[in-house]
């Protein structure tokens, strides 16, 4: 097959997604009527924002390129049943409309660890937010690097020159427009994701035949596995690790996440936002569902010549832009349609995190340090500032994970070592009130190192090949002829099951289970340190703190504990009562109800 590179109608495809993003930032900065020059526009969208634009930015910052692009790999290289991991999709959007989503919203918070503040004390909120802005700052430059790879591998040009300029329109693009320009952007990307992954699995079916000789080349394949019910907690990939381990794993991405409790209260009431939240799960599935398919097809494409033991390509990860310019690359414009949305992908992850990294440093690290109330036209311009910093810094570790192979492990492996710690910490403020700061704090910490410590040793057992992971068996059968390539390639294909049972049992855990175990520590941790240092008085826990689901199994409020803030459910109570009051004076005919608005508020 002959590889096909970009034409012109393909750059001009992606140019233009470039574009429109740039206007979108251009239209709210400058055209829109409602400028971003204050904290609540810029941040949360002045709580005006529509349920759908905020529904694709959490399915667009959720679904980034790595996925879009290690998906199809994964399916064509381990199997489909990872595949399984969608079905705790609902189970988790259900968690967060019952259980976090209430408490968040009635407290209006900007920051979603302004919470561990209100519940415990700043150090606590201090040690979630430092854990979040390194996780960020990671994920952030491998987000935006691995699409530039695949970029690169289709177009032939260096991704230095690519990189800087796709990150610059996103740096510009959200420090301009805030919150409201992200959030449209994202759903722009979004269409654009669902276009790209849609045309090339359609295309690449009607090419094979249909979805019928998909599913029996990938059967006759080995590759179609998704009821391994075996228990054992060392196996990758079970039905079981992708269930229920993948069921915490998502639990704490989307339930205390920044990005995705900022857009949830940019909406204006709870039900949109719970409304919002189970869009979200069914937009995931079906996107996730897609790509997982077209790795079927990918498998079904190349099942008699494997594109990786012949050296066409290096890593897994090439797959799908290799299929796609080797497939589809004579097709006017699809090519750039797909690369338009693994770029779009990857713009969206990173314009997320970073209005979210703005909102976490300027509320909980920023704000803080100030002796004196900061201005809305100050904030402001802090906020774009930190944009621009953080932007920058981003741009610059990416060409750092380029020369880091290592770094790039680590940064995946990341969210299993922070998440389960951070779903801990907030698990803890919402169930159980008998914890105390001090315990929260060393259960967060020690949470954090435990994971790090199992993360850490099992890159490093990979590393001196104590474990291996098999993948399904491949084949070259059918390539051509007169092909060459080097038979060494083809050895990481044995199909024999590595022993692994020489290294440490923590090393050889699936990687699914990570944030099971941080939750597990965290909680575990701090409820014995709370019991050695005095723990809370649950009667003086306030219930705004506490999820309303166990609100029925706590003692009386104590009289003297006191609210811990202005809640949505006070601002709703005053402005009735200020709504009745107008009524009342409007009846008795005295044109003096902006006085008596004045006076009252």
């Amino acid at each position: 097959m002959t590889v096909v590179y970009f034409d012109w109608l393909d750059y001009l495809v992606f140019g233009m997604m470039l574009f429109l993003s740039v206007l979108i930032g251009v239209y709210y900065a400058f055209f829109a009527k409602q400028k971003q020059n204050t904290t609540a526009e810029y941040l949360m969208g002045g709580k005006t924002m529509g349920m759908f634009p905020i529904s694709m930015s959490l399915i667009a910052s959720y679904i980034s390129g790595i996925s879009l692009l290690g998906i199809p790999a994964e399916m064509y290289t381990y199997g489909t049943q990872l595949w399984s991991a969608v079905l705790s999709e609902w189970a988790v959007s259900l968690t967060i409309a019952v259980i976090y989503l209430p408490v968040f919203y009635n407290l209006q918070i900007t920051s979603t660890y302004e919470y561990l503040k209100l519940r415990f004390n700043q150090n606590v909120r201090l040690l979630g937010s430092i854990i979040f802005i390194i996780k960020m700052m990671l994920y952030i430059p491998i987000v935006i690097y691995v699409p530039a790879l695949a970029f690169s591998q289709v177009t032939g040009i260096n991704l230095h020159y690519i990189t800087p300029i796709v990150c610059i329109v996103c740096i510009f693009y959200t420090t301009l427009g805030g919150l409201k320009a992200v959030v449209w952007t994202d759903t722009l990307q979004t269409v654009l994701m669902y276009f790209g992954v849609v045309f090339v699995l359609a295309y690449g079916t009607w090419r094979l035949g249909g979805i019928g000789n998909v599913i029996n080349i990938n059967k006759e394949g080995d590759r179609l596995e998704f009821f391994n019910m075996d228990p054992d907690l060392t196996i990758r990939h079970t039905f079981w690790s992708t269930v229920i381990g993948n069921y915490f794993a998502w639990l704490a991405s989307c339930s205390v996440n920044q990005a995705m409790v900022q857009r949830c209260l940019a909406l204006s009431s709870l039900k949109r936002a719970r409304i919002t939240v189970f869009i979200m799960a069914g937009g995931i599935f079906i996107l996730v569902s897609l790509c997982c398919y077209t790795g079927l097809v990918i498998y079904a494409t190349f099942a008699t010549c494997d594109p990786l033991t012949t050296g066409a390509i290096r890593k897994n990860d090439q797959l799908l832009p290799y299929f796609v310019m080797t497939i589809t690359g004579s097709i006017p414009a699809l090519p750039g349609i797909f690369m338009s949305g693994v770029f779009s992908a990857a713009l969206s992850s990173m314009s997320t995190g970073l209005n979210s990294l703005c909102g976490v440093i300027f509320e909980d690290l920023i704000r803080p340090a100030y002796n004196k109330p900061i201005s809305e036209k100050t904030a402001s311009f802090i906020m774009k500032v930190i944009v621009v910093v953080i932007g920058a810094i981003c741009v610059a570790l990416v060409f750092l994970v380029e020369h880091m192979g290592a770094l790039i492990q680590a940064g995946k492996s990341l969210a299993g070592i922070t998440a389960g710690s951070l779903l801990g910490l907030f698990s803890m403020g919402l169930f159980l009130p008998w914890i105390n700061a001090t315990g929260a704090l060393v259960g967060g910490i020690c949470s954090t190192l435990f994971v790090g410590w199992i993360s850490l040793g099992t890159q490093a057992a990979m590393m001196r090949g104590e474990i291996v992971i098999i993948p399904k068996p491949t084949s070259i059968e059918g390539c051509p002829g007169n092909f060459s390539f080097t038979t060494t390639t083809s050895t990481p294909h044995s199909t024999v099951e590595f022993d692994r049972s020489g290294t440490f049992f923590l090393y050889r855990l699936s990687y699914l289970y990570y944030t099971l175990v941080g939750v597990i520590v965290s909680i575990l941790v701090g409820a014995i340190v709370s019991y050695f240092t005095q723990p809370n008085d649950p009667a003086m826990v306030h219930r705004d703190l506490m999820t309303p689901i166990i609100h029925r199994w706590l003692p009386e409020q104590h009289p003297l504990c006191q609210r811990p803030r202005f809640t949505q459910h006070d601002i709703e109570l005053h402005a009735r009562e200020i709504n009745e009051l107008r009524a009342r004076v409007a009846a008795a005919g005295v044109g003096a109800g902006n006085t008596v608005y004045t006076l009252y508020t």
